[in-house]
């Protein structure tokens, strides 16, 4: 099971699409992706309490995946929260461009 981190805030509906892209991109590599910000689209982002809880529970579920794959030239301040948590556990973590290339660690 892979945990997919990718951006959410801003651009909602083309970082939606690439997301939901990635996903696909994932699967069809052999791995159950996890794309957290794909399960919740009822919650508000842009309300603060509504974006912790999300936080919070994106974390809980990427303690059930055996890798994280980061996506994007960008890493986000929601991102970078998953990302320094997956390290303190250990997780692997692996980065990929825009273009789904993996890429050496931003």
């Amino acid at each position: 099971m892979v945990y997919i981190c990718a951006p959410f805030r801003g651009a909602v509906k083309e970082n939606v699409l690439k997301a939901t892209q990635f996903t696909e991109f994932t699967f069809n590599r052999g791995c159950i992706p996890l794309t957290p910000h794909l399960l919740f689209p009822f919650m508000d982002d842009s309300n603060e309490k509504e974006r912790n809880l999300a936080i919070f529970m994106d974390i809980i579920l990427m303690g059930k995946c055996q890798e994280i794959w980061v996506l994007g030239d960008v890493i986000s301040k929601g991102m970078s929260i998953e990302i320094e948590k997956a390290k303190k556990r250990r997780q692997p973590v692996r980065y990929f461009n825009k273009d789904f290339e993996e890429v050496e660690a931003l």
